[in-house]
């Protein structure tokens, strides 16, 4: 498998698994399992890092796929990317400021802007496996371009 595949697909895994573990941490700490939450939230954010530092490194050395369907799909296809992009940025801006009201103890304020951000966490991943699907299953990827080529002109 070729490295502008095999790291999407590691990546993708990541981010599967980061909101499995938000999913279970947030049905423990309904039920009452504050240390089980904190623990499986942990895990999610460190999934959820590991899935960041994969897709940014690919982006900067490897680069971006571009969209590789029919012509006619390009216009939705980007409109669900803005929108996943969109999602996934702000729901990695909400895990940041809701892990560090955790770790600060600020438990109110975790508690309600952590509802939201495990909504937005569940919501992008899934958006994360369609855009992976379009560009990796359905579809042959098109071009992949490294960033840093870019920056320099390579």
């Amino acid at each position: 498998m070729k490295l502008s595949v095999l790291l999407p697909t590691i990546s993708t895994s990541f981010i599967v698994i980061s909101a499995i573990f938000v999913a279970f941490g947030w049905y423990h700490i309904v039920k009452g399992n504050r240390d089980t939450h904190k623990k499986l939230m942990l895990w999610g954010a460190g999934f959820a890092l590991a899935f960041f530092l994969i897709y940014a490194s690919r982006t900067i050395f490897v680069g971006n796929t571009s969209f590789g369907g029919p012509e006619e799909l390009k216009l939705a296809y980007h409109l669900f990317l803005f929108f996943h992009i969109a999602l996934a940025t702000a729901a990695g801006v909400f895990g940041i400021v809701t892990l560090l009201h955790a770790f600060n103890e600020r438990f109110a304020k975790h508690k309600k802007i952590g509802r939201w951000t495990a909504v937005m966490w569940l919501l992008t991943a899934p958006t994360g496996v369609a855009v992976y699907t379009l560009l990796y299953v359905l579809y042959p990827g098109g071009e992949t371009k490294p960033m840093i080529d870019a920056i320099f002109g390579l």
